[in-house]
């Protein structure tokens, strides 16, 4: 069987990740397997069945055009055609998608040609784009346009952000038609709380499965870290947060007023800042860049005390799992899937927006100590994350929609 993967990245953050690993398993396991991706790539080697839909340019373009027209999603039109024609060479059984915006592909074309070719179509939806006219998170907010139709969106300046008009109603009806045309389409969803998500949207009568992310529990494990030593915190309780991208919407709003609370023994590690972030964190927060290394990533999960995710909607987030893989208990908020990783000992769940509950749970951890968390967390992960196993289910669905 030849699979066809296509993301709008490779090798680069969660999703790029996910579709990275999940290639060379099948690869190990005899599979012809090629990826598409569309933007970044962590690793610059060429090899053939790794390529690059469009160029930086194409992306520009598409940018542009999302920034002016909201038209995310139709732009792309000559890579897209180009992609086309070597899908055509390739001729895989199957086609697996995963991130379909990221300014790289155009979705009504490529929709046209995948009901033209009737091959079986995998669908893992990291977020809730392919439902709406515009974003791809709107719980947080308490929006529920989507559930009917989506018009004069209120996050029309958030990714992928519109900074002129407003297309969403368009947005909305066009997906709709585009995404609901095909007949052998299978969902999958890394949580139960976006398959419900799903189940009120346009593409409520497709199949949906929950597989969960994995990770590299290789990887991701205990390891020993000089950071505490580095930034001169070695008897601090360190609280760490890690996102691609920090915002209102990952929580980071709680970092900073949990920073004007800190007692002395007590330090904020937060990666994932920009420049610009990191030069207005408040004293006791340390903001670092966000790093692709992973091993990196490990030894700072490695050497806090407790991890916390007061993100105010996600799917399914990885930190949490890379958290737990390291032995650092997880504090989040019950919000969009975020929650449903904590299990067994391994963290705490608080109520969403809930800051007192928030800071009792810090201080309750910290009366305890890591190490009455860290050997559930070891076992929880080894137990449900590991992505050998969970790929596996991949797998067998590729063979049941075959």
């Amino acid at each position: 069987m030849r699979i066809l993967q296509i993301n709008s990245d490779f090798e680069y953050g969660s999703t790029g990740r996910i579709a990275s690993e999940l290639h060379a398993i099948l690869l190990l396991k005899g599979y012809k397997s090629t990826v598409a991706y569309g933007r970044k790539r962590n690793i610059d080697v060429s090899c053939s069945d790794v390529i690059r839909i469009g160029s930086a340019f194409d992306n520009y373009l598409h940018v542009a055009k999302t920034r002016v027209f909201d038209a995310h999603g139709f732009a792309s039109l000559s890579p897209t055609k180009k992609f086309i024609n070597k899908i055509e060479d390739m001729q895989p059984d199957l086609i697996h998608l995963h991130n379909l915006h990221g300014y790289y592909i155009h979705i009504s074309l490529l929709f046209k040609y995948l009901k033209k070719i009737k091959k079986p179509v995998v669908w893992t939806l990291h977020d809730c784009w392919a439902f709406t006219g515009h974003c791809s998170h709107y719980d947080y907010i308490g929006c529920d346009k989507w559930k009917i139709k989506c018009q004069q969106c209120l996050l029309k300046s958030e990714y992928p952000s519109s900074f002129l008009f407003d297309r969403s109603k368009k947005n909305y009806k066009q997906k709709k038609e585009i995404f609901s045309s095909l007949d052998n389409l299978t969902l999958v969803t890394p949580s139960i709380w976006l398959k419900n998500q799903v189940k009120l949207s346009f593409l409520r009568n497709y199949p949906v499965k929950v597989i969960n992310n994995g990770i590299d529990l290789e990887i991701f494990r205990p390891r020993y870290s000089d950071i505490k030593v580095r930034l001169s915190i070695e008897h601090k309780f360190i609280i760490l947060g890690v996102a691609s991208i920090w915002s209102e919407r990952k929580g980071l709003q709680y970092f900073i007023e949990l920073a004007k609370r800190l007692n002395q023994d007590e330090h904020i590690i937060l990666v994932g800042l920009n420049d610009q972030q990191i030069k207005k964190m408040p004293e006791g927060v340390t903001g670092i860049k966000r790093t692709n290394s992973t091993i990196e990533l490990s030894e700072i999960y490695s050497a806090a005390d407790v991890f916390l995710n007061p993100t105010l909607e996600d799917n399914y987030p990885t930190t949490n799992l890379e958290a737990i893989a390291c032995g650092t208990p997880v504090i989040t908020f019950n919000s969009g899937g975020s929650s449903e990783s904590i299990k067994n000992g391994s963290g705490l769940i608080v109520n969403r927006e809930d800051y007192k509950e928030l800071v009792d749970a810090i201080a309750k951890i910290k009366l305890k100590g890591k190490n009455k968390y860290a050997q559930h967390c070891l076992l929880h992960a080894a137990s449900n994350f590991n992505k050998k196993v969970l790929f596996e289910e991949y797998i067998d669905l590729y063979k049941k929609v075959q």
